[in-house]
């Protein structure tokens, strides 16, 4: 047997959203965020409530990357790539918090933590942490790809949708 030796990275990022935690948690769901990520495409697998909710299961396809940048996926579109399954692992609606893991067979893992917060002007303030770990020797060199560098531009264009839709109700780009 070979010994393999995972890679794994942390990120976090801290963004301000235009609205109360009341409007932007809802927001945080495979079904709404269709409403403000270009090209965000899913396929809910379980859901008794048909969003997120604790143990909602859902698959996506890698996006294009003109779509990566506004969202939490790699940002390449790899031909024969599987399916990527996500289960959402925290979910207090109460407490603005939000969690999901997603697993990319063979290539990696990935935990997404959300914390959203009021401000003190009644805004919200979202705390976001990533931790990505290869399953493979193609996937650490992937997670090597997730530097800061390309987290920063990731987390931006994400503040960039949200806030968009936040403001005007529609997806940036269209």
């Amino acid at each position: 047997m070979t010994a393999f030796r995972a890679n794994r990275i942390a990120h976090e990022y801290t963004q301000t959203n235009p609205a109360s935690p009341e409007r932007v948690f809802p927001l945080l769901c495979p079904v709404r965020e269709a409403e403000w990520i270009p090209g965000w495409e899913y396929k809910l697998i379980y859901s008794d409530s048909g969003v997120a909710e604790l143990g909602c299961v859902f698959t996506t396809q890698d996006p294009p990357a003109e779509e990566a940048k506004y969202s939490s996926r790699s940002n390449e579109r790899d031909p024969a790539a599987q399916e990527t399954t996500w289960i959402c692992t925290d979910y207090d609606p109460a407490a603005f918090r939000i969690g999901y893991v997603w697993v990319k067979p063979a290539r990696e893992a990935t935990e997404l933590g959300i914390q959203l917060a009021r401000t003190a002007d009644g805004n919200t303030r979202s705390h976001i942490r990533f931790r990505y770990t290869g399953l493979s020797e193609q996937g650490n060199r992937e997670v090597q790809g997730y530097d800061r560098a390309w987290f920063e531009t990731k987390m931006r264009g994400w503040e960039t949708a949200i806030n968009q839709y936040l403001t005007t109700g529609t997806m940036i780009g269209g």
